[in-house]
C-alpha cells in the first residue's frame, strides 16, 4: 500500500510541475494526476531506488537534481496521450525512445544459490 502511494504521489508531483498542453481541449490547463500513467509513475519509483538516486546520505543538491530529472522525464507522459482533437490515428504513434517510462532495462538474472543446513550434530 505504501508503494503504491509513493507512485501516486511521484505523478501529483509530476503533474505540478508539467507543462500545460497548448492545444486541444486541455489547453492551458493545469495537467491532472490522472494523465500521468501509473505504471510509468511505477517504473520511476523502481528505477530510482535501484540506481540509488532515493539516498538519504546524498548531498541535498544532488538529491533535488535527481527528483527534478526524475519529475521532467516522468512529466511528458502525460502528453503522449490524445489531445482531443481529431483521432489518435491520424497522428503518427511515438517511438519506443518518446514511451513513458523511460528506457527498458536489459534484464539480469542471478545464479541460484542453495545452501542446505547441514544435520545438527548431538
Amino acid at each position: 500500500m505504501t508503494a503504491v502511494e509513493l507512485a501516486r504521489a511521484l505523478a501529483r508531483a509530476a503533474a505540478a510541475v508539467a507543462v500545460p498542453a497548448r492545444r486541444g481541449r486541455r489547453a492551458r490547463q493545469p495537467v491532472h494526476p490522472r494523465e500521468i500513467s501509473f505504471t510509468a509513475a511505477r517504473r520511476a519509483v523502481i528505477s530510482s531506488v535501484r540506481s540509488g538516486a532515493a539516498t538519504a546520505s546524498l548531498p541535498a543538491a544532488l538529491t533535488a537534481a535527481n527528483r527534478d530529472a526524475i519529475l521532467a522525464g516522468l512529466a511528458p507522459a502525460a502528453l503522449c496521450k490524445s489531445t482531443g482533437t481529431g483521432t489518435a490515428t491520424a497522428r503518427p504513434r511515438p517511438g519506443p525512445a518518446s514511451r513513458p517510462g523511460g528506457p527498458r532495462l536489459a534484464t539480469r538474472t542471478a545464479p541460484a544459490q542453495i545452501s542446505v543446513c547441514q544435520p545438527l550434530t548431538a
